[in-house]
């Protein structure tokens, strides 16, 4: 790079006045082209070697994999002989003393630093401790091995074993000493390490289908590894293959299973773009040396070749030091053109400096507020911890993220949304002197503390920038009002490498937020396990969507003025194979939070409909629909396809929102209803009367129902400013032509008082709790027969 910018400014100097100058620059561009054959062929020869290499190196790995457990098979074999030909220890075994046979197992699998160990005697039974699973498999070895002594490779619920059984004479066979060695992580990895290069070594199984994959899913199902397997191709010759990282070169080992059978595989591989990186500075030099041969050529030709040898050498010697990194200047001696070559040298060797300081700046510090970025803020983290790890000292992080800093951006504009993050960090800097402060980016950031003098230290600064932004700041004239909430870890007791540390103060800070923001909180271990809670329930959600653990029950809608069922609302409910029925208040929450509530709230939709198209003509369904899923694009389409998929009646689907869509903006939410309606669907506003502005959004979009909170419903019956209230919302639904539905009704008396007050349907525990679909058919009959 330093090169190339020196020739630009080369070519920009020279100025080519006379014929000999002329002659010059045409025999360096003969040169040069030559040189650009001598780079394509040379590029293509790198590229070859660094293949065969690569495919070395491989083949090689495998060979040393072969007679690396050659020679730990041969030194197991020999303990287990020894023991086998301990006179005492075949006495053992031939009468069957269990207790001096697993001392003696014990013994030779502490001897021989294997895990497991087993003996197997005539009858068939396994002494020595292991997986069940091992010992069953073990129990069937010795008759699934040919030879005196052999050796498999198994597969497991846990893993891949490697086994060798050692037969017990006396002097006919009477058992079997047989090791076990799981080809795990440590295994794997002391192969990685006697490789010349980097290379992935993994363990392949098969599948129920029958495909090679890795248990750990680094490697899915891949036909061309599995066509390699299954004809034996990669066993001595490496190949390409593509992985999900990406191109690769690959060599297999198939392991010997019982019977003669594989069940495991050894894949080795070695990604093809890792392996042609090293030879970039090869093929950049070759670059390099090509301009500098065309830079002597250019100087070196002509009448001129003598007089400009030695400043265009000094010229060289000055442009690879800068390019080692040093910092050069060259002494101008004319005011020719090599002096002011020169000339242009030394600015070019001052500007690059400068640059270089900049790129190193910018590398380890956040472009906007100057302060030290996340990479430096890793670095400086796992070096104080390292150092209080010696001194047996301290290190506080504090996690801060600005409250409401959407909004200001929304607002304001992204400009004082920067000029805020600036004006916040400086704050932060002041405050904490006595600490690394750092932005990680977006309205978030941190400080070290390391080793604080004083216990409260980190309480006190947190309090102090909470003090400080009780005040609105003063930004760019506008006063701007933002709140900041803080967590808090202290290593070693809650973490003592960087990424637990900091990943338990941004758990503290999560806690901070939902305490109601603008607090600092420390970590506490429950918090931990609460996260570790919400994963495992964020993974079950997703398989249970893959898996088909949802259903759907349905809540009649009773129409009062009918007498007769008018509807049902959907009901989601999840069955866990393990946890049994789940409640929706428990799961809910964590689909809205993860996003998987739209796909959930899809199927949702299609189901609904499925099931609402098999009842009467006269009989509705209703689905209540998240903020996060009306929010979602695509939702108009999904009601279609939920229409058209099923045959229902674009009359008989009542969509249930509540006030929570209109918060992300009153105009698009209101554009997607009239789409909604003009489809034919019908919308109700859910939980009517909760929120502060019910009443306008009424105003700004017409719904075809208003849904009756239970907060009212519950003490309709019995209080004043209930009744009021609800009798208010009946007579508005009846102004503007909408219907109502009283939500948890569950006595007679609140009935009653619904009833006389004209309102339209009721929905509540009185009339039915939810029932399953398939009892829906059965409760329309029940009612129609009665109303007959």
């Amino acid at each position: 790079m330093i090169l190339r910018r020196a020739l630009r400014r080369i070519v920009r100097r020279l100025r080519f006045r006379n014929l000999s100058t002329r002659l010059s620059v045409l025999y360096t561009a003969l040169f040069a082209a030559a040189l650009i054959v001598v780079a394509v062929v040379g590029q293509i020869m790198i590229l070859n070697h660094a293949k065969d290499s690569v495919r070395a190196e491989l083949a090689t790995s495998g060979t040393v994999y072969d007679r690396i457990w050659a020679l730990r098979a041969s030194a197991l074999a020999s303990s287990g002989d020894v023991l086998a030909r301990d006179f005492g220890f075949r006495s053992a075994v031939a009468s069957g003393d269990r207790e001096t046979i697993a001392s003696a197992v014990v013994n030779l699998r502490d001897r021989a630093d294997v895990p497991n160990a087993f003996v197997v005697d005539q009858s068939g039974d396994v002494i020595g401790d292991g997986p069940a699973e091992l010992r069953s498999i073990v129990r069937d070895l010795p008759t699934s091995l040919s030879g005196d002594r052999a050796d498999a490779t198994v597969m497991t619920e846990s893993g891949a074993y490697r086994v060798l059984a050692s037969p017990i004479l006396a002097p006919v066979k009477i058992g079997s000493v047989i090791f076990a060695v799981p080809l795990d992580a440590r295994e794997i990895s002391a192969l990685q390490r006697l490789s010349a290069i980097p290379l992935n070594a993994t363990i392949l199984h098969r599948d129920p289908r029958g495909h090679w994959i890795a248990r750990d899913a680094s490697v899915p199902v891949t036909p061309a590894l599995d066509t390699m397997i299954a004809h034996g191709s990669g066993d001595a010759t490496p190949t390409t293959l593509d992985l999900p990282g990406g191109r690769a070169f690959a060599l297999v080992k198939r392991l010997k299973g019982r019977n003669g059978i594989p069940e495991a595989v050894l894949l080795l591989s070695y990604p093809q773009a890792r392996a042609l990186a090293s030879y970039r500075a090869l093929q950049l030099g070759i670059a390099l040396a090509g301009v500098l041969g065309l830079v002597v050529v250019l100087v070196g030709s002509g009448r001129l070749a003598q007089s400009i040898a030695r400043p265009i050498t000094a010229l060289d010697a000055a442009a690879k030091a800068l390019e080692e990194g040093g910092s050069i200047q060259v002494a101008v001696a004319s005011s020719d053109e090599i002096g002011r070559l020169a000339e242009s040298f030394n600015l070019m060797s001052a500007g690059i400096n400068e640059r270089e300081h900049r790129i190193a700046h910018l590398a380890f510090h956040d472009s906007l507020t100057g302060l030290p970025n996340r990479t430096l803020f890793r670095q400086q983290l796992e070096a104080d911890l390292t150092r209080a790890g010696k001194m047996n000292r301290k290190v506080v992080v504090l996690c801060l993220d600005l409250d409401g800093f959407k909004g200001v951006n929304d607002t304001l504009g992204h400009p004082v949304g920067d000029a805020l993050l600036r004006h916040f960090g400086g704050l932060l800097a002041t405050l904490a002197v006595d600490g690394l402060v750092s932005r990680l980016g977006g309205d978030e950031f941190a400080i070290i503390l390391a080793d604080p003098d004083d216990a409260d230290r980190p309480r006190a600064l947190a309090q102090a920038i909470l003090d400080k932004l009780r005040l609105p700041m003063r930004v760019d004239g506008h006063e701007i009002p933002c709140g900041v909430s803080i967590g808090i870890a202290v290593s070693p007791g809650d973490g003592a490498d960087p990424d637990t540390l900091l990943k338990n103060a941004d758990l503290a800070l999560y806690r901070a937020k939902r305490d109601g923001r603008g607090v600092f909180r420390f970590f506490e271990p429950a918090l931990d396990a609460a996260a570790r809670k919400r994963r495992q329930l964020e993974l079950d959600l997703r398989d249970a969507l893959h898996t088909g653990q949802f259903r759907l029950n349905f809540q009649p809608i009773f129409d009062l003025k009918a007498d007769r069922i008018g509807g049902f609302e959907a009901l989601l409910r999840w069955e866990h194979p393990e946890r049994g029925a789940v409640a929706p208040i428990d799961f809910i929450p964590v689909a809205e939070e993860s996003g998987l509530i739209v796909a959930i709230g899809e199927w949702v939709m299609l189901e609904a409909c499925r099931q609402a198209v098999n009842w009467p003509a006269h009989v509705r369904v209703a689905v209540n629909v998240s903020p996060l899923q009306f929010r979602s694009t695509g939702f108009a389409n999904i009601v279609f396809q939920a229409l058209s998929n099923s045959g229902l009646a674009p009359e008989r689907l009542e969509v249930e929102i509540t006030e929570s869509v209109f918060l992300e903006g009153e105009g698009t939410v209101v554009t997607l209803l009239h789409r909604l309606r003009a489809m034919g669907v019908r919308i109700a506003l859910d939980d009517f009367g909760t929120g502060y502005s019910s009443l306008s959004y009424l105003r700004s979009f017409p719904f075809d129902k208003i849904k009756i909170d239970k907060s009212f419903v519950d003490t309709v019956a019995r209080d004043a400013g209930s009744a009021a209230i609800v009798r208010a919302i009946l007579d508005l639904a009846d102004a503007l032509h909408m219907d109502t539905t009283a939500e948890g009704v569950e006595d007679r008396d609140q009935l009653a008082k619904l009833r006389g007050q004209g309102c339209g349907s009721i929905q509540g525990y009185l009339f039915s709790r939810p029932i399953e679909a398939g009892m829906v058919a059965g409760m329309i009959a029940e009612r129609m027969t009665a109303a007959a």
